[in-house]
């Protein structure tokens, strides 16, 4: 059962948290004060969707089943994309949005939509978001937030100068179970905590051949889909979901769930970024097929009185704790382990003399049971919406949620340990790692908006 303490604090974190629930464009409702007004539980908010993959495809066909949710309009550069969702939404007998657009500014040029799911891939994140709050738009934006710190740090001053409400993706924030953990880790009954893992290891994703370049599918604008990303021929693997094995569009496994895990850290242990990040690995696995990103990989990151790893294995499934994925934190008496399943705590041990005690009485596995929670961080955004507060994974907890995964693959590509300071959010002594990684060159017309 329960604890007092434990159900106000889900009550407030869940209950209370949910009713918070190239060129620039501007619209008439480019301000808060424009808006008109908030609004209402029975006004009906009007959503876009920019990127028609499967997350996006997830996250929209959850939210229209919101109510007083619709979606007017459609954007992808892959018409056949487009299609997929259109036919979706017939199917499951929502009205076909009444407009479609390869080019993600025509959406934001639609003063009926009041806001925009981002499912687009990695690269594509920043813009889309900043320049939808330019236009008066709130963001629901998939993870990770970005590909560079400094895109994460424009995303959160748009947000703000905006009066914008921008939620990422991650939807643990809206997970009961998830809530309950970090409510324990917080409460002291760990004891000191030194360390705290992270962990990936995936086993459904094994090697991605190489394949030759070809010309690219007649249905795509295969220009707008690189847009800021370097120009390059072609090439199947580098698009839909495997982009995210390329530097030129994502971070690998790293920022792909790292996103997820490092999260969880950061809530539980009241942090925003580590002060240096070193990271070993490579092609391990797989070192001759296609992939650029590490296929298996290390972290270490400092704080000022504990340490974070991160571990993550393509083409396995049996990490720590035997988990696929999960994130522990080492006290004193005792440890917590989470994943999306569950949570439980083991006693830490005390030798005396040759006797071995537990320090702490473990916790049996709290399950997580069949809640929804990517239902429940959607509702969450909207919301947030009509009451103009933070959402449960506001663009700044986000953006603080990958600087420490960007740091890592900065160290890895660069080879050597980098230093971090968090107040000034820069790389200091390394000119190469700031100038080259912290921010990310853009391919011209585009540029990242001065805000």
């Amino acid at each position: 059962m329960q604890s007092k303490s434990r159900r106000d604090f889900i009550k407030t974190t869940l209950v209370a948290g949910a009713m918070a629930g190239g060129s620039t464009l501007r619209s008439e409702s480019s301000t808060a004060g424009s808006y008109g007004k908030i609004l209402g539980a029975n006004d009906r908010i009007t959503v876009a969707l920019i990127g028609c993959g499967g997350q996006g495809r997830a996250d929209l066909n959850k939210m229209i089943r919101i109510k007083n949710v619709e979606c007017t309009a459609l954007c992808d550069v892959d018409d056949d994309q487009t299609a997929k969702e259109a036919k979706m939404m017939e199917d499951a007998g929502f009205r076909k949005p009444s407009f479609s657009s390869r080019d993600f500014r025509k959406i934001l040029e639609l003063k009926e939509v009041d806001a925009v799911v981002i499912g687009t891939p990695d690269h594509w994140h920043a813009l889309p978001t900043i320049m939808a709050c330019q236009a008066g738009k709130d963001v629901y934006v998939e993870k990770p937030l970005s590909v560079a710190i400094a895109e994460g740090r424009a995303m959160v001053k748009a947000a703000r100068k905006y009066d914008r409400v921008v939620q990422m993706g991650s939807q643990q924030r809206s997970a009961p179970h998830y809530t309950e953990a970090v409510e324990y880790v917080r409460s002291g009954k760990l004891g000191k905590i030194r360390l705290v893992r992270a962990w990936a290891y995936l086993d459904w994703k094994g090697e991605t051949p190489v394949v030759p370049d070809s010309a690219a599918p007649a249905s795509a604008d295969y220009d707008l889909w690189l847009g800021p990303a370097p120009k390059r021929p072609f090439n199947k693997n580098r698009f839909h979901f495997t982009f995210r094995w390329y530097w030129d569009y994502s971070g690998g496994l790293m920022t792909d769930w790292g996103a997820h895990m490092i999260d969880i850290a950061n809530w539980a242990m009241g942090i925003k970024a580590p002060s240096s990040a070193m990271s070993a690995g490579g092609k391990y696995g797989f070192p001759a097929d296609a992939m650029e990103t590490p296929d298996t990989q290390q972290v270490i990151w400092a704080f000022p009185d504990f340490n974070m790893i991160w571990e993550h294995m393509i083409g396995t499934g049996r990490g720590p704790e035997a988990r696929e994925h999960g994130v522990a934190f080492h006290g004193n008496n005792g440890v917590l382990v989470i994943d999306r399943a569950g949570w439980e705590v083991y006693g830490e041990t005390d030798s005396i003399g040759k006797k071995r005690m537990f320090k702490a009485p473990g916790v049996p596995r709290a399950n997580a049971g069949n809640v929804d929670y990517h239902a429940t961080h959607i509702q969450n955004f909207i919301d947030c919406m009509r009451s103009r507060k933070k959402p449960n994974s506001d663009v700044e907890i986000g953006h603080n949620s990958m600087i420490a995964c960007h740091l890592a693959n900065i160290a890895q590509r660069l080879g050597r340990l980098v230093q971090w300071d968090v107040e000034k959010e820069m790389i200091g002594g390394d000119a190469e790692a700031q100038d080259k990684y912290v921010s990310r060159a853009y391919r011209a017309p585009w540029k990242l908006p001065e805000l």
